[in-house]
């Protein structure tokens, strides 16, 4: 039987499912990952805690989890963009999808774990396991723990980062972004918002706005990446996702259902811990070879392998 052990984790992200167009996210680093294309301008951040994989170097931990505000969570999927094109609001959606069918790989009990994800973690959830190409979508509105509404243009202006400090979003608005709340009667909690957003009208009268920025998070307590298990609680024993994998990565997107387009994709991958070092070694003399030369790079020894 495997155990977790044998694994390590990779997470890259680009704009579109096209894996050879990702680049390594920095997992538990304050420096985002910046995603361009004609449809969105995006900066990601990726927090796990207890991290364990590429790039080699990557803390285990993040100053987040020690936030007040995230002291339980395991793991969380932060980020700004703002869209280039208007975007409805019951259309943006995020969520997990796969390539290839996941319905023989459930592992024991899912069904009564979905059922209370759905039922008490988030009721906006929907989607197909069963299908040929899988997924679980939730409409961006009411499903992200954090939404924040900012400004357009000028109004976009970064606030500037502090050394080992986290940069932890909040509920909220900024700029012109406090009127859009106040105009669609948007509460001022995650939870009473996610809860307005379940409304189906409510969701259809509102827009992602082409040039305004939203900053978002979605993290939960529920998912260890470390163990690869789902902790749900709620009288369930803890389930083993390992025991069931398949070998397809996990990914989560941002789609805009209208035009069945992703904006964003982040994969988390799972390598057998000899091979994730080898391309942890690899991209280790990669970078050397960038930053001091071929010449030297060759002299430079044996990599240090990742424990």
């Amino acid at each position: 039987m495997a155990h977790h052990e044998q694994y390590m984790l990779r997470v890259t992200a680009g704009a579109t499912y096209d894996a050879s167009t990702h680049e390594d996210v920095p997992v538990n680093s304050e420096r985002p990952i910046d995603i361009t294309s004609d449809l969105i301008d995006a900066k990601l951040h990726m927090r796990i805690k207890d991290y364990r994989g590429l790039p080699k170097d990557s803390p285990s931990t993040s100053p987040y989890f020690s936030s007040p505000q995230h002291p339980y969570d395991r793991y969380s999927i932060s980020f700004n963009f703002t869209p280039k094109h208007d975007i409805a609001g019951d259309k943006l959606v995020f969520g997990n999808d796969f390539d290839h069918p996941i319905r023989d790989r459930l592992p024991p009990l899912f069904d009564k774990a979905f059922g209370v994800v759905k039922w008490w973690i988030d009721p906006g959830l929907d989607g197909d396991v069963q299908s040929d190409e899988p997924y679980l979508y939730g409409a961006l509105l009411s499903s992200i723990n954090v939404l924040r509404i900012g400004g357009k243009g000028e109004e976009k202006a970064e606030k500037e980062e502090t050394e080992g400090e986290a940069i932890v979003y909040e509920e909220g608005a900024d700029g012109s972004g406090a009127h859009i709340r106040k105009e669609k009667a948007i509460p001022d909690i995650s939870a009473k918002r996610q809860k307005h957003f379940l409304t189906e009208q409510h969701r259809k009268d509102f827009v992602f706005e082409a040039g305004r920025e939203y900053k978002c998070d979605f993290f939960n307590p529920y998912l260890d990446f470390n163990e690869f298990s789902l902790k749900i609680g709620y009288g369930l024993p803890n389930i083993s996702i390992i025991g069931s994998w398949d070998g397809q990565p996990l990914r989560y997107v941002l789609k805009n259902r209208e035009t069945d387009k992703e904006l964003f994709v982040v994969v988390i991958e799972l390598l057998p811990t000899d091979q994730a070092k080898k391309e942890g070694a690899e991209d280790a003399g990669k970078k050397f070879e960038e930053t001091h030369g071929k010449e030297e790079a060759s002299v430079g020894g044996d990599d240090d392998d990742l424990d």
